[in-house]
């Protein structure tokens, strides 16, 4: 296979922001990215004896585990896969575009935010529908184009404390984005082989203490994380002073909790067989 200078560093990012980071990652962030989980197995179909995997695996592993799917995982991470395995799930380390499956091996593949994460997003779509049998399905969430103002926060209290984005952020090649919206992410899944595609929004508050928000981003998870930890001392300072005062732009509950407004792309599609198995 060849891949660009700028997917390898892509991809090298990634696997280094992540690296060591699934209890953190567990504590923050994890609990925000589990609430489309439900959705997202109803969305592939996932029942008692389903067999599926999960791509980048988290909470949706031990969700379908619990409708007594048969349940394969696979991570980049060998810490996310050690996390997954605590949980008695089946997960071994993968990297996308190359998964360790025979073809048509899975009844269901779900992946949840894990394309946002590969350098090469038409290869691994290409490959999550090799191990698929022919008519499984496919479902995925995706951070999108339109965001909510929940998703800002952190970003907006580093731009207003004078953060300075470091130059090791993953970026994408441009050669192999992809327009991150519901129109964008079916033509992405047709272009891929997969058949009936079809993805939405998805809306919710995700309810978070300040510190709990604030820890994701302090721990080093995700691109913000990065851009936090490549601060100084007193950078840092500022953008926690900026970020307390933005906290007072959102509703709390009961609990204190912080109401924060989400928005993901959920898309879902079928497989068709692969043009090798074709015959005519």
């Amino acid at each position: 296979m060849i891949t660009s200078g700028a997917t390898a560093a892509f991809d090298a990012a990634e696997r280094a922001m992540w690296a060591g980071r699934a209890r953190a990652y567990e504590a923050s962030f994890g609990r925000l990215c589990a609430h489309p989980v439900p959705r997202l197995l109803d969305a592939a179909r996932v029942a008692a004896g389903t067999k599926v995997l999960d791509v980048g695996t988290g909470t949706a592993a031990r969700a379908a585990r619990e409708r007594d799917a048969r349940v394969r995982a696979v991570d980049a991470d060998p810490d996310m896969v050690a996390r997954a395995r605590l949980h008695g799930i089946a997960a071994e380390v993968a990297v996308l575009p190359e998964l360790p499956f025979p073809d048509g091996e899975f009844d269901a593949v779900v992946g949840n935010f894990v394309l946002n994460h590969v350098g090469r997003p038409r290869a691994a779509l290409t490959e999550l529908r090799r191990v698929l049998r022919p008519g499984g399905r496919i479902a995925l969430t995706l951070w999108g184009t339109r965001r909510g103002a929940g998703q800002d926060l952190l970003g907006r209290a580093c731009a207003a404390g004078g953060a300075v984005p470091p130059a090791y952020l993953p970026r994408l090649d441009p050669a192999e984005d992809f327009p991150r919206t519901p129109d964008g992410l079916a033509a992405l899944l047709a272009e891929a082989g997969f058949d009936a595609p079809r993805a939405a929004e998805l809306e919710w508050d995700h309810r978070a203490g300040a510190e709990e928000w604030w820890g994701g981003a302090a721990g080093g998870i995700a691109t913000i994380g990065l851009v936090l930890g490549a601060q100084d001392a007193g950078t840092v300072v500022r953008i926690r002073a900026e970020y307390d005062r933005l906290c007072a732009e959102f509703a709390r509950d009961g609990e204190g909790r912080l109401a924060l407004p989400h928005v993901a792309l959920l898309a879902r599609a079928t497989a068709r067989p692969p043009l090798s198995r074709r015959t005519g």
